[in-house]
């Protein structure tokens, strides 16, 4: 059966969309949480945030390869920025070898941390911030956890009176997870296609000159990806160098 782009962006858009209705499932106890007028422990707010995403990371060939909530750093009780975020099992990886069920971020442990001092001013947190709407990061490469081509998909929260952003819900999920579900849709089309996101960066693609993280022409046609910043180009080639942030 041959597809058109839109409808190759149809479907990366119902992808996106799955995720970030897990992540407004999962806002809600976490603002009810924050929500209370008092300062709230570490261990408190990991112990709701693992309950609501581990599950999410030991499913079958999960969607997701981390996720979690970083706090503001006014937020939680002893201050500074506070990740919640756990990792699914992970296969030969550089960082923490191979792993068989989720483990929490433990930045004391990690190196190339420091950029992290500065979280409002990343994309994952800032944009959200500004638009008071969800975000898709990536593709980047993951030094702090997966070493491995990642998006990162990111959700504001607010306080009840929805005046204050005390975080961002989030997910990470792996460019070669996103490929293993959308490459037979991209590869019903007749012409090479690729995912970009809005700096024409690409996320996967059916031209082999084509690699992600690198720059994307503008191709013939461009099809937007609903809910992201993301689009879908029909015969896209390649004008630089991969992207290694």
């Amino acid at each position: 059966m041959t597809r058109t782009p839109t409808d190759v962006a149809g479907t990366v858009a119902e992808v996106f969309r799955g995720v970030f209705d897990q992540l407004a499932e999962w806002r809600e106890p976490i603002r009810s949480l924050l929500g209370a007028g008092t300062d709230v422990r570490a261990q408190t707010l990991d112990t709701v945030v693992a309950d609501l995403v581990i599950p999410r990371l030991e499913e079958p060939d999960p969607m997701l390869v981390g996720a979690g909530f970083i706090a503001d750093g006014e937020i939680v009780r002893g201050g500074g920025v506070h990740f919640a975020w756990w990792l699914g099992p992970l296969d030969d990886n550089p960082v923490l070898g191979s792993t068989t069920e989720p483990t929490r971020l433990d930045l004391s442990t990690r190196g190339y941390t420091e950029y992290l001092r500065d979280f409002r001013a990343l994309e994952w947190y800032r944009i959200p911030a500004t638009t008071r709407h969800a975000h898709v990061t990536g593709p980047y490469v993951d030094h702090l956890c997966t070493c491995d081509y990642i998006l990162t998909l990111t959700m504001p929260v607010h306080d009840r009176d929805e005046e204050r952003m005390v975080g961002v819900i989030g997910a990470d999920v792996a460019v070669r997870r996103l490929e293993q579900a959308l490459l037979a849709a991209f590869l019903q089309v007749d012409e090479p296609l690729a995912l970009v996101n809005e700096h024409g960066r690409v996320v996967l693609s059916t031209e082999p000159a084509l690699r992600v993280g690198q720059l994307a022409g503008p191709g013939s046609t461009s099809v937007a990806v609903d809910g992201t910043r993301f689009a879908v180009r029909l015969g896209a080639a390649s004008t630089g160098s991969s992207s290694k942030i």
